[in-house]
């Protein structure tokens, strides 16, 4: 125990926030109060997310803001009321359930536009609820112990709720870890889980959770039950893969804690010590909503591994630098034969047989089913990458994709 609290204490020091960020975040919030008050709109800018809930860490200064407007104004008007306390900034509009938008500076800002609502009737939005989610977490007093869950998190590539991600949200980490009363007491639990983990803050469902809700909201592995909405599982999102990933790094650190569980992956000096040859994309992603341009980029990767199969893929992963995209491939074989034996359909499928015959010269029959020799169009992984990227399918879905040499 001593040794896990001298590493918990270091991961401390290094990620709870010393410095003006919040400062500068306030007056922004400050100038959009002040643009409400000229414009007489009635609307108040609050901060959001992990600043209001004082859980952000060291260097992820995305910077959530919501603004209340007052129940009189139409919810279809919300969204084009914000742009106007906002047009001087020239936001980026992103669509939702409600329009918000984006302005990045040295800080980038997701600016929400919320109903002041007194009561969880009043609400037509989920994002209506946020205030309350920032108040119940506030009410913890857990900050430190929520720091060192998201950073465990992000360190081991489970964090965020992003379709193309897949893993635990910021605010599924609140409540996990404020239900366990702590980032080591969360870890110890996690460290048992097994599919389906229902956790329920209030005891909302009596331990009926599972039978009571809706089928659709608990497909995932894990059920957690919002405090603050209480028919919402909040981590739908999350999917198997990354919840058996989060209990097997529970498990190592409990068993030998060391600092390296918080340190994120340097993933091109980790595959350069892997067997075989590294390929390295650059990619420009397309001008969408980062969730949006994510996914994108999944495809582009699934389609990328297909192209290479022959090849023999080993692993496949991208990462975010900045505004870019790093994609990575380790493949087993650099070249391949010119000549490769290429299998067609079942002798039974008459129809094809003849054609696949049409189509190649020389064929045979093995196991019931027609193979012949063919010609491989690339023999070498860079000829047959570059050409790949260049494919419509990848145009389509990235502004740019460029193999490095």
């Amino acid at each position: 125990m001593p040794v896990i609290q001298s590493i918990l204490k270091e991961v401390l020091a290094e990620i709870v926030p010393h410095d003006t960020v919040l400062k500068e975040a306030q007056a922004f919030v400050e100038g959009i109060n002040l643009a409400a008050k000229k414009k007489k709109i009635k609307a108040t800018a609050v901060l959001g997310g992990s600043f209001a809930k004082d859980t952000y860490i060291t260097g992820d200064y995305d910077v959530d803001v919501f603004v209340k407007f007052h129940p009189s104004y139409e919810d279809d008007k919300l969204s084009e009321l914000l742009f106007e306390l906002l047009k001087e900034h020239t936001p980026a509009r992103i669509h939702g359930s409600r329009d918000y938008f984006q302005i990045k500076n040295k800080i980038l800002f997701e600016v929400v536009p919320v109903r002041e609502i007194k009561e969880a009737a009043d609400a037509r939005n989920v994002t209506d609820f946020s205030p309350y989610h920032v108040a119940w977490v506030k009410k913890a007093k857990l900050s430190n112990e929520i720091r060192l869950s998201k950073k465990f998190c992000k360190a081991q590539g489970v964090y965020g709720a992003e379709s193309y991600k897949q893993g635990f949200s910021g605010h599924v980490l609140d409540i996990i870890t404020i239900y366990y009363g702590g980032f080591l007491k969360l870890i110890k639990q996690a460290a048992k889980w097994k599919p389906k983990v229902v956790i329920d803050p209030k005891n909302k469902y009596k331990g009926r959770a599972l039978q009571i809700l809706n089928k659709s909201k608990i497909q995932g592995p894990l059920v957690v039950i919002d405090p603050t909405q209480p028919d919402r599982n909040a981590a739908a999102a999350l999917n198997l893969e990354n919840f058996e990933k989060f209990i097997s790094v529970a498990q190592k650190f409990i068993k030998k804690p060391t600092l390296k569980f918080f340190e994120e992956r340097n993933i091109n000096a980790e595959l350069q010590k892997k067997k075989g040859t590294l390929l390295v994309i650059d990619i420009t992603p397309a001008d969408a909503p980062e969730n949006v341009a994510g996914a994108k980029i999944n495809k582009v990767k699934e389609f990328l591994t297909a192209k290479l199969k022959d090849f023999d893929v080993k692993e496949a992963i991208w990462e975010w630098q900045n505004e870019r995209i790093k994609m990575y491939f380790v493949v087993k074989n650099n070249t391949l034969p010119a000549e490769y034996t290429h299998q067609g359909p079942p002798v039974q499928k008459t129809q094809h047989v003849e054609m696949f015959k049409k189509q190649y010269k020389k064929t045979w029959i093995e196991n019931n089913r027609i193979f012949a020799k063919a010609q491989r169009k690339f023999t070498r992984i860079i000829e047959a990458l570059n050409a790949a990227c260049n494919e419509t399918y990848v145009k389509e879905r990235t502004k740019k994709c460029t193999v490095q040499t």
